[in-house]
């Protein structure tokens, strides 16, 4: 099984609103394999990264950060847009880790792929796997950031959080249970970091520059 990305057939294609992180884009397409046309308002998304950074003691970073759109402090793993021109999608959640709770690590793989909200936007997120971990003095971060508090949170504590539903973010979930998953098998089929990203490939060609 795969997912299967389409030359899909764009009739208009228009910039309905401009936000500071994201666009609103009203597209008429049509729909592949028929003859209808349909039009819909897409959120063209530049696209994430996120870490699960894993230490020698089998614990996870995980952080408690305020997301106002549902008033709720929730537990993520260090994430951030790739709103950088140029920057390699592993550079950019290097970046992240190092920015958002002080840490670097020397060994990264490709932990999951996600397409976060397909039904309204075209935000393709990967989630890497650090591990062999440096701590660095803390940064001093601003806005919603400075609220950001950093746990090493032990692997099977997260993973019994995410099943008890205490944690609900998607990607924290999706990373805590790829992790775990690759803990148990040893990390021997760990996928390389510069891991093909069919979807982020297909977005750079197609939608976010139409």
């Amino acid at each position: 099984m795969r997912d299967q990305y389409v030359d899909t057939q764009i009739l208009d294609s228009d910039v309905v609103f401009t936000g500071a992180v994201w666009d609103v884009v009203e597209q008429r397409f049509v729909l592949p394999g028929t003859d209808t046309s349909l039009t819909r308002q897409i959120m063209r998304h530049p696209g994430a990264v996120a870490v699960v950074a894993l230490d020698d003691d089998n614990r996870v970073m995980l952080m408690q950060q305020y997301r106002h759109p549902l008033r709720v402090i929730e537990w993520e793993v260090p994430a951030g847009l790739l709103d950088h021109a140029g920057e390699e999608p592993h550079v950019a959640a290097a970046r992240e880790l190092r920015e958002e709770v002080d840490l670097s690590a020397r060994t990264w793989n490709v932990l999951a792929d996600q397409l976060t909200s397909p039904g309204g936007s075209s935000e393709a997120l990967r989630i890497y796997l650090a591990r062999d971990i440096t701590t660095h003095p803390a940064s001093e971060r601003t806005a919603e950031e400075a609220q950001i508090k950093p746990h090493w949170v032990p692997l099977n504590d997260a993973v019994q959080a995410v099943m008890a539903g205490h944690i609900t973010n998607a990607t924290a979930c999706l990373g805590i249970l790829h992790t775990a998953r690759h803990a148990e098998a040893g990390f021997a089929d760990l996928r390389p970091v510069d891991d093909p990203w069919p979807a982020r490939d297909h977005l750079l060609n197609g939608f976010l520059n139409s």
